[in-house]
């Protein structure tokens, strides 16, 4: 059995190798050089921001938008109904602020074909003249700094990039284990995400030409999600999304543990849904999890066998790979640090508590993840803001109820430190 449990540990190191060089190529994309066009050369923008309930940082995100530092742009807001609690939100928000350019409207028309989310998206589109040469969406929970529109639209002046797009980064600490745990999945997602190039919905930007060239609104108009088909959709016509690193964008909320593993299992959803790579997301989850579970499954065996040599080999690889990882995860920490500190938001000091906690929750994570991988491949009907979805493929959705939002129906994947 010893053999085995070398064996497995060869794997292992193999693994954290890939894994190491994976995060490298994710750093070198982070220190890649970065130029912003100058006012006369933005282009008129469109900022879309779909609303379904009064998310706690609303307001703090609504301001943020409204002062860009941006010549020529709108935020385009699509609410759910006018009964939305959003809408007072945001119109408290904005008479505060005295602004004008922005626009607000009820979601009009309700698709049966595809999420409330995709149906707002194609409204606030099809609704924009010919002025509007890009399209940014933004997520109600992403707090954005005064520079996010101009280094988001820049680099779309690149003839061969159709879309940009940042990502989120999370805070482990908190009052929930949920909340750390995210984190910890998130440090992973952020790189996979790169490497794939898996677009967030949280802050995209797409060429209004390349929106209606590309067939992306009819393909919304039946789909659950808007953003993890746009790499397949644009890389048929030779374009590619772009991701921007200065937009990691940091989100405070916080979640509990039974909210998270529903979130990451919609989130594993819409990869096997829609991305072209989803055999390789299923299988960096494999080797992730899978093999160093193995050395748990040998050590226990060894256990209750009386292999007392075995059963320590097998434990002590296991926690080289778990501290391997976490100290992959800090090295990461420190590195997106300096992105996050220049957009004045907080970042975490590193105690020895705190990491204790991370070891802790590493092997943590691995299980609700396994969990959510593993329930993704079978979601005939989705919860979602209050609302039913069912889903009998990727472009066979059906909302099956509509109802406008009442405050009960606070997110079912998310629960708020107040």
């Amino acid at each position: 059995m010893n053999d085995f449990v070398v064996s497995i540990s060869q794997f292992l190191v193999i693994w954290l190798v890939i894994q190491v060089s994976s995060v490298l190529l994710f750093l070198w994309s982070l220190n890649s050089p970065s130029k912003t066009l100058s006012d006369e050369q933005l282009p008129k923008t469109a900022v879309v921001l779909c609303l379904r309930g009064a998310d706690p940082f609303l307001p703090n995100c609504l301001t943020s938008l409204l002062q860009q530092n941006y010549p020529n742009y709108d935020v385009k807001l699509i609410i759910d109904s006018e009964q939305d609690p959003a809408w007072q939100v945001v119109s408290d928000t904005i008479n505060q602020l005295g602004v004008t350019n922005y626009q607000i409207n009820h979601l009009r028309s309700i698709r049966q074909t595809c999420s409330l989310k995709c149906s707002s998206l194609i409204q606030a589109v099809s609704e924009l003249d010919e002025s509007y040469k890009v399209v940014a969406l933004v997520d109600a929970d992403t707090i954005v700094h005064s520079n996010w529109l101009r280094e988001l639209v820049s680099p779309l002046n690149n003839p061969s990039v159709g879309a940009t797009t940042g990502n989120r980064w999370y805070l482990p600490t908190g009052r929930y284990w949920g909340s750390l745990v995210r984190y910890i999945w998130n440090v992973s997602a952020i790189v996979q995400m790169y490497l794939y190039g898996i677009p967030w919905g949280g802050t995209l930007a797409i060429k209004t030409e390349v929106l209606h060239q590309t067939g992306l609104l009819e393909k919304w108009g039946q789909a659950f999600g808007e953003d993890t088909m746009i790499r397949s959709v644009l890389g048929k016509h030779n374009l590619k999304v772009k991701f921007v690193p200065s937009l990691i964008m940091l989100n405070q909320e916080e979640t509990d543990l039974p909210s998270l593993r529903y979130w990451l299992q919609r989130q594993l959803m819409a990869s096997r849904l829609y991305h072209p790579l989803w055999p390789a997301v299923v299988a960096d989850t494999v080797f992730t999890i899978l093999l160093p579970h193995l050395l748990i499954v040998v050590m226990v065996l060894a256990s209750f066998s009386g292999d007392g040599n075995t059963a320590t080999l097998a434990f002590l690889w296991y926690v080289i790979y778990i501290l391997a990882l976490v100290m992959l995860m800090i090295f990461l920490e420190l590195s997106i640090q300096p992105v996050i500190r220049s957009q004045g938001k907080p970042v975490i000091e590193l105690s020895w508590p705190l990491i204790w906690k991370m070891i802790i929750g590493m092997p943590f994570t691995h299980w609700i993840y396994a969990i959510a991988m593993f329930r993704s491949f079978d979601m005939p009907t989705v919860h979602w803001r209050g609302v039913t979805y069912e889903v009998q493929g990727s472009w066979q959705i059906r909302l099956k109820e509509y109802r406008p939002y009442q405050t009960q129906d606070q997110p079912s994947d998310r629960q708020i430190s107040l």
